[in-house]
């Protein structure tokens, strides 16, 4: 069988869940967000746990080789703490869980308090991310604040360790994260975002400004294909990221054969103005999206949009003029399709959205009925 890069994207509602499986049979997973009501077939959203506890098994592995949480809204780790094995907490091992090789983490996520619950998931991982950088193993933090910083290093002394003891967890913006390359994985991933300033230094935390912003990109043969993968960013810090990639010659780290778009399609990830019938993007975010390549793909993780009255007039995303723009500048680039994953293949029986990268090109696989067979829908092929 050919070798081939996958890109899966999980229909999980207004919510990310994306996967990104090497030709060697690494694991990428971003984000994770079960609904509870997915697992009633007769409900639109996936039955997530079920569906990776079983692309596991079927591959033979209990793990995951990095799980990465752009943030900590509860779209993008709702049930995240009842599927993953946790080694903070006895409590949280064992049975059906699944083990992260390695976590990935944006600082600002190891800043969070309980507010009074000390349950909540996004506090449960801010302790297992504390934990396991303490321990010095399974985990990259993205961004180094002062204030997560100078807690690490009282921490470390307790333990009798150098302050410098964990340096090498930390990745900024704008680096390789290690652990990945093209020569031994035929992948690599980018750093984008966060800055340090998303991060916070003891005061309130945008946790969409905070997001993880990463270029994934892959190889098969001398072609290189690019996944733009995307927290709910705002089009501020897009603009930002423009600037800063521009001004250090890598605007290639924007190019994508795959774009997950921000915040579920909302218009807020464009401009601050949503537009009549359609968004018009600052001219940063313009740059971004004029770097579709040929035969790319747009994909939202939202909810269906449908194009009626009053979708216009719809306060929360996913917004119908953002959809308009994205459509738009995917044509513009000459690329294939905008994609909704709770559309595909129909609104009421979504299934997940699976791309393929091999040596004949990036190819779009998609069930034609809730159950049925694969079939190829697109091939873009990359001249070498």
């Amino acid at each position: 069988m050919a070798k081939a890069h996958k890109v899966v994207f999980y229909p999980v509602g207004n919510g990310d869940t994306s996967q990104v499986i090497t030709t060697e049979g690494r694991r990428l997973l971003f984000d994770y967000r079960h609904c509870a009501k997915g697992e009633d077939s007769d409900e639109p959203e996936i039955d997530l746990a079920s569906r990776l506890r079983s692309e596991l098994k079927g591959s033979g592995k209990n793990y995951f080789d990095v799980v990465a949480f752009t943030h900590g809204d509860l779209d993008h780790i709702q049930g995240s703490t009842d599927f993953f094995h946790l080694e903070h907490d006895k409590k949280k091992q064992g049975g059906e869980r699944k083990f992260a090789k390695e976590m990935w983490f944006p600082a600002a996520m190891l800043l969070v308090e309980p507010e009074d619950n000390p349950e909540r998931e996004e506090y449960v991982l801010c302790l297992e991310a504390r934990h396991r950088l303490l321990e010095g193993k399974g985990i990259l933090v993205f961004s180094r604040p002062k204030v997560l910083i100078d807690w690490l290093e009282k921490e470390l002394k307790k333990k009798g360790l150098a302050s410098d003891a964990r340096d090498h967890l930390f990745i900024d913006a704008g680096q390789l994260v290690p652990g990945f390359s093209l020569v031994q994985d035929a992948l690599e991933v980018f750093c984008h975002s966060p800055f340090i300033k998303h991060c916070g230094d003891g005061e309130d935390i945008v946790r969409n400004d905070a997001s993880l912003i990463f270029n994934v990109r892959m190889q098969i043969g001398s072609d290189l294909y690019d996944y733009l993968e995307v927290g709910d960013s705002t089009w501020e810090v897009l603009e930002e990221i423009v600037e800063t990639t521009k001004k250090h010659d890598n605007m290639d780290r924007l190019a994508w054969d795959i774009f997950n778009i921000p915040h579920h399609c909302s218009y807020k990830a464009l401009s601050d103005e949503k537009g009549e019938k359609k968004t018009t993007p600052k001219p940063g975010v313009e740059k971004i999206l004029l770097g579709g390549k040929p035969g790319s793909y747009i994909v939202s993780s939202s909810r269906p949009i449908p194009d009626i009255k009053e979708a216009y007039k719809q306060e929360q995303p996913p917004h119908i003029q953002a959809r308009n723009t994205y459509e738009e500048y995917v044509k513009k680039v000459d690329g294939n399709d905008f994609l909704v994953t709770g559309e595909e293949p129909r609104a009421n029986a979504p299934e997940p959205i699976e791309f393929e990268i091999t040596s004949q090109g990036l190819s779009l696989k998609s069930a034609a009925v809730a159950g049925a067979a694969a079939i190829v829908r697109s091939v873009a092929p990359r001249a070498g």
